[in-house]
């Protein structure tokens, strides 16, 4: 099989500090094969992949391209061999046009005096309609974060690659567009071109891949393959213990409660979304489904005054609310974690610690109006604790850090707060199965300690996992809700795209 090798890591090391991401870790990829790499959040899997594309040097170690050593000592080198990386976190230029970021590199190195804007948003559109109907002509900045990972993929695969890095590539993508990226994968590896495929989520996995390479704290677990194992071996080499229950209890039917958190009646923004009523109730966890685009997330942007004008009447425990601004709304005790963390839910280039008490700096102002650093590190470190973040010093840059890490932060900052009702959209996008138990545990602990939490999500086994009611959103109006055995896959997709489901809403009323 050693002919058969495009790429071979052996004994690679790397350390941040004192912090040790990789310890000697062992990688094989062999031609026309989609590999799948996976492990929590800080086991090393973004770090290998930085240096494999020549954004990070290796301590020790040795990389072989087609039998060869090789030093890759920056991207263009990468793309020289013929690497291509897409981030899971979008790194595209928003100011500029969709045709222009997926030419960049090409129009970098072009010797002509002027940019042929037609000729680059005819070869846009020749690659994009392999993914979504996009106009090459659109501002990146004015696409949904969906089309900007869609734009992201289209430039990788403008490259003359051999080997394509897709990190998280489906986070933030339909089911309809995930599945036309896993057809085009299929036909670049029928075609000789390798995939390292990163996810976290085991179907796209046991679906989509030959292999499987497991590492956990910086150290490799073990090659499979794919069709050899179940999911279940796949989750306990990454976190090197049985997880044997990915969602805690629900609410139990004795221990449910008439006392009302959050009553919404009429919600209305005349663009995005009408005459949205709906209540959450003390001790449950309230879920919100829909197709991307329903207008979900507006509805809980409205609700805190992030965007918009609305009308209608909202009672956070019983009490009216007349919110003007999104501060208002966190002095009312209800807050918003953002489903773009990079965009809105961080500041990436401050520190962990000057993130998490972002929300509100009179938790660790003194009296003279300063930053008192040791409050605000004690503040940090325990909800650090709390979430199990992994991290070097609470000073470091949130940049620093793994996405699922990332997103902690993120949670933390809500935290920071003591909050009486959270709505979190998308909450372990982009996070391990490990994570993941952990931050329902967390929710669920909330809710029973009397803390409203509203979960938007666009995955559904999560949703039905960690929900104990579940409202549907379709074109901007609740379409219906489901709980207990009907709360299932296929009627919730009914309610989010069937234009009329009578016998449902019966079922459910």
């Amino acid at each position: 099989m050693q002919e058969d090798l495009i790429l071979k890591i052996v004994n690679l090391k790397k350390s941040f500090g004192p912090v040790r991401a990789l310890r000697g870790v062992d990688f094989e990829l062999r031609r026309g094969e989609i590999h799948a790499l996976a492990g929590e959040n800080g086991a090393g899997k973004s770090t290998l992949m930085n240096i494999i594309d020549g954004i990070l040097q290796p301590d020790s170690g040795e990389i072989f391209w087609n039998g060869e050593p090789v030093s890759i000592a920056s991207p263009t080198e990468a793309q020289k061999l013929g690497i291509g990386l897409v981030h899971q976190e979008i790194a595209l230029c928003p100011e500029v046009t969709v045709a222009e970021n997926i030419f960049m590199s090409t129009t970098n190195q072009s010797r002509r005096m002027l940019m042929d804007y037609a000729g680059l948003a005819r070869k846009a559109r020749d690659v994009l309609g392999q993914l979504a109907d996009i106009d090459p002509a659109t501002l990146v900045r004015d696409l949904p974060i969906s089309d900007q990972q869609l734009v992201e993929i289209a430039k990788a695969l403008t490259l003359d690659c051999r080997v394509l890095i897709l990190d998280e590539p489906t986070a933030a993508l339909t089911e309809r567009e995930a599945n036309l990226l896993f057809t085009i994968m299929r036909r670049l590896a029928y075609q000789g071109i390798s995939i390292i495929y990163i996810s976290h989520r085991m179907v796209e996995i046991f679906d989509n891949c030959d292999r499987v390479t497991v590492f956990r704290d910086g150290q490799f677990i073990t090659t499979q393959i794919v069709a050899e194992i179940e999911p279940a071996d796949v989750v306990n080499a990454m976190v090197g213990r049985v997880v044997d229950t990915l969602y805690p209890d629900k609410l139990r039917v004795e221990d449910a409660s008439e006392d009302v958190i959050l009553d919404v009646k009429n919600l209305t923004d005349t663009r995005r979304f009408h005459d949205v009523s709906f209540q959450l109730k003390r001790g449950e966890i309230l879920g919100i489904a829909g197709l991307i685009g329903a207008g979900r997330s507006e509805i809980v942007k409205g609700i805190c005054h992030l965007e918009g004008t609305v009308t209608g009447d909202v009672r956070l425990n019983g009490e009216r609310l007349n919110l003007r601004t999104y501060g208002d709304s966190i002095r009312a005790g209800m807050v918003y974690l953002s489903e773009d963390r990079k965009g809105d839910g961080l500041f990436l280039e401050m520190s962990i610690a000057e993130n998490i008490s972002a929300l509100d700096l009179g938790l660790v102002t003194t009296t003279a109006g300063t930053i008192n650093s040791q409050r605000e590190e004690a503040l940090a470190e325990s909800l650090a604790r709390k979430l199990n973040l992994k991290y070097g010093k609470l000073s470091d840059p949130v940049s620093s850090l793994s996405g699922g890490n990332q997103q902690k932060v993120a949670i933390a900052k809500m935290l920071s707060v003591n909050p009486k009702l959270i709505f979190l959209d998308e909450p372990t996008r982009g996070v391990d199965v490990g994570a993941k138990a952990e931050i329902h545990r967390i929710l669920r602990s909330l809710a029973s300690s009397g803390v409203g939490i509203v979960v938007i999500s666009s995955e559904l086994p999560e949703l039905i996992g960690i929900s104990d009611r579940v409202l549907v959103v379709r074109e901007g109006r609740i379409s219906g809700e489901v709980s207990g055995e009907v709360m299932t896959e296929e009627n919730i997709m009914y309610l989010a795209s069937v234009l009329d489901a009578p016998q449902l809403n019966a079922m459910t009323a």
